[in-house]
């Protein structure tokens, strides 16, 4: 995880990552809030793929130039639409914050019951322009275990993959969507949320600090997963209980 984010299951995508090194391990967060009355968070839809994958990658790589920027782009949707088999009983959603679209008012087309990964099956006529992304689920990859790695945590919601284009930084785009994802986990009956942040980004820090996670210390030598990106990036595995 970057910052809170791990990078999920996409072979071209992880490949690219490891043979160049050049991730950007560290949360793209708004340090400076302002009211932003325009921006709505809401889950995202099937619509709004291409552009979850083009914040994505234009966030955490943006050394990146055509075509390899392209490549990633097309790896990412497909590692989204494709990659995101979830175990039984745990869930996964993928929030979006939108500017552009009156929220309540669009007109959907599908069924609620469809979904594809952490998306929305249904469509909507007033799309909006995503402005910020963050996954949140129960399944518990990167969370310290009780006993064999197979054996998974419960009751903790983890965040992941947050991220906010440039133009929209710095208008509190991050916040609302970690209290957006806050809140569907207390809907899911977790207990705590949880997240690892980069220990080279003092910003992110600050900011989870601000949202009332603490930072939590795990055994040295403890076996359990580590997110997956370049091997030089060191992780604080923050917590907040809810």
């Amino acid at each position: 995880m970057c910052s809170g984010n791990c990078l999920r299951k996409s072979s071209l995508w992880t490949l690219l990552i490891l043979s160049a090194g050049l991730c950007r391990a560290s949360q793209v967060v708004d340090l400076f809030p302002t009211v932003s009355p325009e921006i709505v968070v809401r889950e995202a839809r099937l619509e709004d793929c291409w552009e979850v994958a083009e914040t994505h990658c234009s966030s955490f790589f943006p050394e990146y130039s055509f075509p390899l920027d392209f490549v990633l782009r097309i790896d990412r949707l497909v590692g989204m639409l494709a990659g995101f088999s979830i175990p039984n009983g745990c869930r996964r959603v993928c929030l979006v914050a939108v500017v552009g679209s009156s929220g309540g008012e669009s007109l959907l087309f599908g069924s609620e019951d469809i979904r594809i990964g952490g998306f929305d099956g249904r469509f909507s006529i007033n799309k909006g322009y995503v402005t910020g992304i963050l996954t949140v689920d129960t399944v518990a990859d990167f969370l310290p275990r009780k006993g064999p790695l197979r054996q998974r945590r419960t009751g903790i919601a983890y965040i992941s993959n947050v991220a906010v284009r440039e133009k929209y930084r710095r208008k509190g785009i991050a916040k609302r969507l970690i209290a957006k994802a806050e809140a569907q986990a207390r809907g899911w009956g977790c207990r705590a949320i949880s997240l690892h942040c980069d220990l080279n980004n003092p910003g992110a820090l600050k900011l989870y600090k601000g949202q009332g996670f603490r930072c939590i210390k795990v055994p040295e030598g403890a076996n359990w997963p580590q997110p997956k990106t370049t091997p030089d990036i060191k992780f604080n595995l923050m917590m907040k209980l809810l």
